[in-house]
């Protein structure tokens, strides 16, 4: 069961041809399986997810809508609120808080039918490119377990990638859900800034924070994509427009838009794996009637200096809250207030954690304000201006989802600024709030390799639409990683 689409799976349920309790079964087998090996999860819960699998099939034999999502397993990322199941970001200092009630993305998961079955492991307060920087233990990439799998992300990546779950949920800032899934090769959507409610995801930035979506295949992405979108007034950043159905509009072929390639771009840091990869994958687009061409993004290149100065500070300002008195991790200093604050934080956030709350407090304190923060606002607009000087010549953008292939577990652990640059190409889309999708395009000395599709803000349905012809022509969809074969799949 699990090496199906998930679409297929709901349907074979919802009309009796499969239980949901054994399709969940099955997933938490092979997830405690594949456990030691790969440890994409920070939380299982078995018990919880049967308990909901019985009511599912308890409502499809009393003849009751379930849902798109009816009896699939689906995995969330751990800085995401699950009423009654442990959300600790990653982070020591969230050890044990049990959230009350569930993040806007989880009741719609519910409410289509989903199974959630556990909660995935992450980059500390999602901050990191490589799932290295938890506080509980780091993930491995099934396509090497030597090599990261991405991040932050990397948990929920790998639980899709390595057949755990059919689907998942992650989040993205700078890169956290594309990155990953293309160091996974599996799909993976990051939508419009302010499509997917915000409410009940922990914040680490809190103008480019965005729930995304993992796959396998498009037509799976689109139907998660759907069932989480749209608006909520618990969000005040929620945007007030329709959800068009992504997954039924999959099935209308895309006029032949002409796609934007930024070549200025692309022509320091990027390793000859990635870009040939990306020049066969054009070559595809334009077989199947998508002219290519050149656009000019001259701000992106500033994309990292600016997202290192707005996410930190935005961090700062938003990680102030856990001071040991309200919830979480409490360590009693020396008696008095400011000694409980300074052991708490101490002990309790990582050093990437710690890295970013001083840069963001610098670029926040008083004299630096305007010459930092305010800045990199200014350069932020720019490159929004950017893209939509582009978007009036070309319909879609491409590039490279990272510039080079999985590096290995600790090489630019010591380095941060090269740490940094693995989002080269995701930063930009994510400081102008733009809708954009990492694609599976191949593999270069066994590893995946992505790319990425741009659209115009609130296009969701379109670059899905690009990304399914894409598929369909390069049967680029459900890559089995090495670590089947290894367990005797």
């Amino acid at each position: 069961m699990i090496f199906h689409p998930a679409h297929e799976i709901s349907q074979k349920i919802k009309k009796g041809k499969l239980s949901p309790r054994e399709v969940v079964e099955e997933s938490i087998r092979w997830a405690q399986k594949l456990e030691e090996k790969i440890h994409s999860f920070i939380t299982l819960d078995p018990e919880k997810a049967l308990e909901r699998a019985k009511k599912i099939e308890e409502k499809i034999s009393r003849g009751e809508e379930t849902g798109p999502l009816a009896g699939i397993p689906v995995a969330v990322k751990d800085n995401i609120c699950t009423r009654g199941i442990e959300t600790t970001c990653g982070s020591k200092i969230l050890k044990g808080f049990i959230p009350p009630y569930n993040a806007t993305v989880v009741e719609k998961l519910e409410k289509a039918g989903a199974i959630i079955i556990g909660k995935t492991n992450c980059d500390e307060f999602a901050m990191g490119s490589s799932t290295e920087n938890s506080a509980f233990f780091k993930t491995f990439n099934p396509w090497d377990l030597e090599r990261v799998p991405g991040g932050s992300s990397g948990g929920s990546a790998t639980s899709v990638a390595s057949y755990q779950v059919f689907l998942s949920l992650g989040s993205d800032t700078g890169g956290s859900v594309r990155q990953p899934a293309s160091f996974c090769g599996i799909y993976g959507l990051k939508p419009t800034y302010g499509r997917v409610s915000r409410f009940g995801l922990v914040a680490f930035a809190s103008s480019l924070d965005q729930i995304g979506t993992f796959a396998r295949n498009v037509k799976d992405l689109a139907l998660i994509t759907e069932a989480i979108s749209g608006h909520d007034p618990r969000d005040s950043t929620s945007l007030p427009e329709e959800v068009p159905p992504y997954f039924d509009e999959l099935q209308d072929s895309p006029r032949a838009l002409r796609i934007g390639v930024p070549w200025g771009l692309l022509q320091e840091g990027i390793s000859a794996e990635v870009k040939e990869a990306f020049e066969d994958a054009l070559k595809i687009f334009e077989r199947l009637g998508f002219p290519i061409l050149e656009v000019s993004l001259p701000h992106a290149s500033y994309g990292i200096p600016t997202y290192y100065l707005i996410a930190p500070a935005e961090a700062s300002a938003n990680l102030a809250r856990y001071d040991g008195i309200r919830f979480g991790l409490r360590e009693i200093g020396e008696g008095d207030l400011i000694s409980l604050y300074k052991k708490t934080r101490g002990e309790g956030f990582g050093a990437e954690v710690k890295r970013r709350i001083m840069l963001g407090t610098f670029a926040l304190s008083l004299g630096y304000r305007e010459a930092f923060y305010l800045k990199a606002q200014k350069v932020r607009t720019l490159i929004r201006k950017d893209f939509e000087e582009a978007f009036n010549k070309v319909g879609l953008i491409a590039l490279p989802t990272s510039p080079t292939l999985p590096f290995k577990l600790g090489e630019k652990v010591m380095d941060p600024l090269q740490m940094y640059m693995s989002d080269l190409y995701t930063i930009p889309i994510s400081l102008a709030g733009l809708p954009a999708i990492s694609i599976p395009v191949g593999l270069k000395n066994g590893l995946p390799v992505g790319m990425q599709i741009v659209g115009p803000p609130l296009s969701e349905s379109l670059i899905l639409k690009a990304s399914h012809v894409f598929e369909m022509e390069s049967g680029l969809s459900d890559l089995r990683p090495p670590i089947l074969e290894e367990i005797g799949v």
